[in-house]
């Protein structure tokens, strides 16, 4: 268990503007932080940071809640997890008893796979460093490359023996279950046996973007002909490949503040141009590039630059990566290195400057790289000169922005020396093609559900639901303000009409509010805001400097991630980007006790109609015979309505 104090200490320091922007980019849009939701495929921002409430919200999925929410959700990590991710972060103590054996087997799967690649990863470093094997055979090999002390420490290289079960035994010894070693593939089973997955390997951990093992990429030094050179972790429940970079942890920060990210295929191209400094560098790790990967890059940067070696074979294979950058509507550019040279080689053989200023030099955009490229294939065979026109239409009609797709056709038809009308016809031929399939699934989707369609009920406005919705607002924004308020207090005047006299007088909003509902008996309908209600009227009377950013970390998940959607439903509008388009919303004026007295009296109005609607309804029930109780109640309420209404400026 974490102590209290911890995790108070951790929630006091962490910034959720700063641990989210390690993940997610983020630009300032007013006192708030947008960005591209990190948990869906979306190319408009709809994720919203607040760092004065120290909340977030994700309005295409519906997520929200506070700092450890976030990294809940998007790391799945477990609520310890977060406070020990946030504690590492900010360089925090964390004050635990030690998990027992029985806590250990506790743990659910996903879990345990996590604790076992953690495990992995340092006892490979342990081997690495401080045994014979390890230091004479995996150490000799990566000082070989030129990696230094700090980088292999940095990246957590490390060595597995060259013994059939040397791991895996070493791993029961230490209580982890054999389980949960063959399915993240550290161990194979096969009847009785036992085996070491990487037996002989140096390793290279493969960590997530909040830096949890994954997997691992491991590497032959013998020359077994028969031994994949190359060996990566299977696929399990915590590493998918397709949707995994390798270096992404280390790289995140720079990649946002470059506003760039370099693209290159292997481990040690990563660690050596990272270990050169350049340190906005990822690896697809060897596996044909995919859309997962593209958007992860996504979300801290619209722009990649892949960095090829000389090798053409592998550099026309790597063109279909390309097309899938420009799917996503970011900006791809193309470095190639000279013949004999990979980025793991020309980064170790030059100073930072000269890879800068070679890269800078070097790096196309990608229809001059695609197009010159192709042209050395076909210049002297017309078939093949234009079965690589249409190839490099084709890489064009993918790109969603119309503007660059007029540019790039321009750029075409000047490298390719043809005419601009042919190939603005071609992408209108693509083009037209693909709206065609598109609508033609359109169609299909809307004939499968058209049967059904009509029976979709119109969804009703529940008020009662939202003013109970903003009474929670106002007591979680303005809970413990103190404010002159003017109550309306129902008197018979000489005719013995009922008419409302203003009496002023200073309160906090929370006790306003409270004493309001209770007069007159006023109860949520709502068991979540009820629930949610007592609450904050509970924490408001204990605590008289109640702050949200302290509140939210308090509660139940489900009750945190509610009251994050109650206070960032009024930023959405911010998203739209309005006042670029020449709109200007309206900004709210209404002072907090306006507010209050309008949302209460709003409450009151709807109540007293339902007790008419409800007394009426008793009338018809008693078929016909008037009761005259009944009628001097719908009278009395009716006048009451009447009176409230005109106090909020409604016509009835």
């Amino acid at each position: 268990m974490i102590s209290k104090s911890t995790i108070d200490q951790v929630f006091e320091t962490s910034r959720v503007e700063e641990v989210i922007g390690d993940f997610v980019q983020l630009k300032k849009s007013g006192s708030n932080f947008k960005g591209l939701s990190p948990f869906s495929d979306e190319r408009s921002p709809s994720f919203m940071v607040s760092p004065v409430k120290q909340i977030w919200k994700d309005f295409s999925s519906g997520k929200g809640g506070n700092v450890v929410a976030f990294l809940m959700e998007h790391e799945h990590f477990t609520y310890p997890e977060a406070i020990k991710y946030l504690a590492k972060k900010y360089n925090i103590e964390v004050v635990e008893t030690e998990q027992s054996n029985e806590e250990k087997e506790q743990a659910n799967e996903r879990e345990s796979l996590y604790l076992v690649s953690e495990y992995a990863s340092k006892y490979f470093q342990n081997i690495l460093h401080k045994t014979d094997q390890g230091k004479a055979i995996g150490l000799s090999y990566f000082k070989e490359r030129g990696f230094t002390e700090e980088t292999i420490k940095k990246f957590n290289l490390g060595y597995s023996l060259d013994e059939w079960q040397a791991f895996t035994d070493d791993a029961l010894k230490k209580g982890y279950q054999l389980e949960y070693l063959e399915k993240t593939g550290l161990t194979i089973v096969k009847e009785e046996k036992r085996f070491d997955r990487f037996k002989g390997r140096v390793m290279f951990p493969i960590q997530s973007m909040s830096g949890r093992v994954l997997g691992f990429g491991g590497r032959i030094l013998t020359n077994d002909k028969k031994a994949a050179k190359y060996l990566n972790s299977p696929e399990s429940d915590i590493y998918h490949k397709s949707k995994v970079l390798y270096g992404i942890y280390h790289a995140k920060q720079s990649i946002a503040k470059e506003d760039n990210c370099y693209l290159v295929e292997g481990y040690t191209d990563v660690i050596q141009l990272y270990q050169s400094g350049i340190k906005n560098v990822v690896s697809s790790s060897g596996t044909a590039l995919t859309p997962e990967q593209i958007r992860l890059i996504n979300r801290l940067t619209k722009n990649i630059t892949v960095l090829f070696d000389g090798d053409a074979a592998g550099l026309r294979a790597s063109l279909r990566g390309i097309d899938l950058i420009l799917e996503q509507g970011m900006n791809v550019k193309v470095c190639t290195f000279p013949d004999g040279e990979d980025p793991d080689s020309f980064a170790k053989n030059n100073s930072l400057e000269e890879i800068t200023v070679y890269l800078d030099e070097h790096a196309q955009d990608f229809i001059q790289f695609k197009a010159s490229l192709l042209f050395e294939f076909s210049k002297n065979d017309p078939i093949k000169k234009a079965e690589t026109v249409r190839d490099i239409v084709n890489s064009i009609a993918k790109i969603p922005d119309r503007i660059k797709k007029e540019i790039y056709i321009q750029e075409c038809a000047r490298i390719m020396d043809i005419s601009e009308d042919v190939l603005f016809s071609t992408l209108a031929q693509i083009d037209k093609k693909e709206f065609q399939e598109s609508n033609r699934q359109y169609k299909q989707d809307q004939k499968a559900f058209e049967v059904i369609k009509h029976k979709q009920p119109v969804k009703k406005v529940d008020i009662q639901y939202e003013l109970e919705r903003k009474i929670i607002q106002i007591l979680l924004l303005y809970g413990s303000e103190m404010e002159e308020f003017e109550d309306l207090i129902l008197k018979e005047n000489d005719k013995n009409e009922l008419v409302l006299e203003p009496v002023k007088h200073e309160a906090k909003v929370f006790e306003k509010i409270y004493l309001d509902l209770q007069d007159d008996e006023m109860q949520f309908s709502n068991e979540r805001f009820r629930e949610l209600y007592y609450t904050i009227i509970d924490t408001l009377n204990q605590k008289p400097d109640f702050a949200i950013e302290n509140f939210i970390n308090t509660v139940e998940p489900e009750i945190a991630s509610e009251i994050t959607t109650i206070l960032m439903e009024d930023e959405r509008y911010t998203l739209a980007n309005w006042e670029r388009k020449n709109i200007y919303p309206k900004e709210k004026h209404h002072s907090i006790s306006q507010l209050v007295s309008e949302t209460i009296l709003s409450l009151r109005c709807y109540l007293i109609e339902q007790k008419v609607v409800e007394f009426k309804q008793e009338t018809l029930e008693s078929k016909n015979v008037v009761n005259k109780n009944i009628l001097e109640e719908v009278k009395d309420y009716s006048s009451l309505k009447m009176l409230l209404s005109r106090k909020l400026n409604r016509v009835l």
